[in-house]
């Protein structure tokens, strides 16, 4: 079989000569590209003949993937698949697969350095300080006896709370599936609006679906209080954009901190959230530490050796 990888996962480079080198043994060519594509055209160009795929988060369109005609896996070296036009594989008999599991820590990690930065108002104090506008004045909050929710109580938002427990601090948690192991680690699964309207700090950690798209909108945001905050690491789209630099134009929630938006970074120079003091902004690097990276390669190529076996693991479809 022909396998390409549609662009580098972020490991040292012998990982992929090795890879190359174990599946020519086996009788499968593997070929490997080290950048991004820069459009459509390009995915084509390195696709059409491939029977086998592993993408990353590169969206995949449905005419591009129809240009694929040999395909049947990807194998998708990340956790969510939005980027994946699924139905269409389900038609075709394109088997996906993810990556699921190996951002777990980091992206926990980061929401919890999100809600630390937010607290002490990080980002305005570093910026002052470097225009000599020191605030000395300036008084901070702890997150002891506050209230943080989290939305979405998959591995992420388990992680997300074990680290918090080390806080005096109260959790809420709105999930479609109630966890018994969450509520043992003295959780309080709650209804969305009660969530919004009692927590200082609203994390989201669910995959974005037709369930979620826009789950955050207007009034949602008015439901929350006027010095709370949202912290998004999972997809943009699960917060209505403009109502959000609304809330946060008109002071509704007192600040956010994104990893996530509508389109992926860089963003648009006219983009309002980059004119904004009161929301913290990272160019959706969640998932991205030698860690995860090194877990992430590791998963990807047990699914392709499972795949090939006909043992496919981590099936999404």
């Amino acid at each position: 079989m022909k396998i390409v990888l549609l662009n580098d996962l972020l490991v040292n480079k012998e990982f992929y000569k090795n890879v190359e080198r174990d599946l020519k043994k086996l009788g499968h060519d593997f070929l490997y590209y080290l950048d991004k594509p820069k459009n459509n055209e390009e995915i084509i160009e390195r696709i059409k003949d491939c029977d086998i795929l592993i993408d990353d988060n590169t969206p995949l369109s449905v005419e591009v993937l129809k240009e694929a005609k040999n395909l049947k896996y990807i194998d998708v070296a990340f956790t969510g698949v939005d980027h994946i036009p699924l139905k269409y594989c389900h038609d075709k008999k394109i088997v996906v697969s993810n990556c699921s599991g190996y951002a777990t820590e980091a992206v926990a990690e980061l929401i919890l350095c999100c809600i630390l930065t937010l607290a002490r108002d990080l980002k305005r104090l570093d910026s002052e300080m470097r225009e000599d506008k020191a605030n000395i004045n300036f008084l901070g909050s702890e997150l002891s006896e506050r209230v943080v929710g989290i939305i979405g109580t998959g591995k992420i938002g388990g992680r997300l709370i074990e680290l918090l427990r080390a806080f005096n601090l109260r959790i809420l948690a709105y999930s479609r599936t109630i966890k018994k192991s969450i509520v043992q680690k003295g959780v309080t699964y709650v209804d969305l609006n009660d969530l919004l309207k009692n927590s200082d700090y609203v994390c989201l950690t669910l995959p974005l679906d037709d369930s979620s798209f826009h789950l955050i909108g207007e009034k949602e945001l008015k439901l929350m209080k006027k010095t709370a905050c949202i912290i998004n690491t999972a997809r943009g789209p699960i917060i209505d954009e403009t109502a959000l630099i609304n809330a946060l134009k008109n002071n509704t929630i007192r600040g956010a901190a994104l990893d996530v938006f509508n389109v992926e970074p860089p963003l648009d120079d006219n983009n309002e959230l980059l004119k904004l003091n009161n929301v913290l902004l990272s160019p959706h690097i969640g998932y991205r530490t030698n860690e995860a990276m090194k877990k992430r390669a590791e998963i990807a190529l047990s699914n392709l050796y499972s795949f090939l076996e006909k043992k496919t693991k981590n099936r999404i479809i």
